[in-house]
């Protein structure tokens, strides 16, 4: 029979985590939080439009979901250390415990990111875009070319990624002085919303010419859509425009970004 006056041993892992466990916590709570705080300063400190909406489109997904791990992790150290445990096997029960609801709250931030979050940066994006932008050269805002205005500032190498491969090119047009920006974005940038489960995780998956065009007729593209959540298929036509013979000759070359 145990001597009730004897000391219990204490396993020196649980002392050590007893000593360090909740320093280690607020250290990874401390990362979490300092990853956003400095995503939102870049944000902050980027004035050119154009890089902003670059940055926000590649990387405010995956830093958000980098965060809230580390947040998750940080939480999930920090309640172990609220309750002191004389057995190891015990002290592991509980961190086993701790991780599986860690990953059922991982699996729920995760989804909110991946399928409703881009909602609200797509809104954030498309502002981004289309407000206009400040010519160097008088400080007024610049106008934005329809997409049949801009084909006489875009050469043909641009004008095909733009029909073929979906690349989507935007002109900006001091109207005083001529001066000229080009914008490029990716076509495959974002994804549109699924009809059939309404998120927002229909991309394109591949593209098909169907008929080349020439300069008497034009062509046509095959778009082949698949959502990524629902496995939902969808295919689209688009008309590729006719070749140009001679392209116009320009007195200053726009600036691409």
């Amino acid at each position: 029979m145990q001597n009730p006056n004897e000391v219990t041993e204490v396993n020196p892992v649980l002392t050590l985590w007893d000593e360090y466990g909740a320093i280690l916590s607020f250290a990874v709570f401390g990362v979490g939080v300092g990853i956003v705080l400095y995503h939102f300063l870049r944000l902050t400190m980027t004035k050119e439009l154009k890089s902003r909406y670059d940055y926000i489109s590649k990387y405010e997904i995956n830093t958000l979901w980098n965060a809230c791990l580390l947040v998750i992790i940080a939480l999930g150290l920090f309640v172990n250390t609220l309750l002191a445990e004389a057995e190891l096997h015990w002290f592991i029960v509980r961190l086993f415990v701790t991780a599986m609801l860690g990953l059922i709250i991982g699996v729920v931030v995760s989804n909110i990111l991946k399928f409703y979050y881009p909602f609200y940066v797509e809104k954030r994006l498309k502002k981004l875009r289309y407000t206009p932008r400040i010519s160097p050269k008088t400080g007024k805002p610049m106008k934005l070319l329809s997409e049949e205005e801009e084909d006489v500032y875009l050469d043909e190498g641009m004008q095909a990624e733009e029909e073929v491969f979906s690349v989507d090119y935007d002109v900006w047009i001091d109207e005083e002085t001529g001066y000229t920006k080009i914008e490029k974005y990716s076509g495959h940038l974002h994804a549109l919303q699924c009809p059939e489960c309404n998120y927002q995780t229909l991309k394109v998956s591949r593209e098909e010419i169907i008929e080349s065009p020439t300069a008497s007729k034009e062509g046509e593209l095959m778009k082949f859509y698949t959502c990524t959540y629902c496995g939902y298929k969808a295919k689209k036509s688009f008309k590729i425009a006719k070749l140009k013979e001679t392209g116009p000759v320009q007195s200053e070359k726009p600036v691409v970004s």
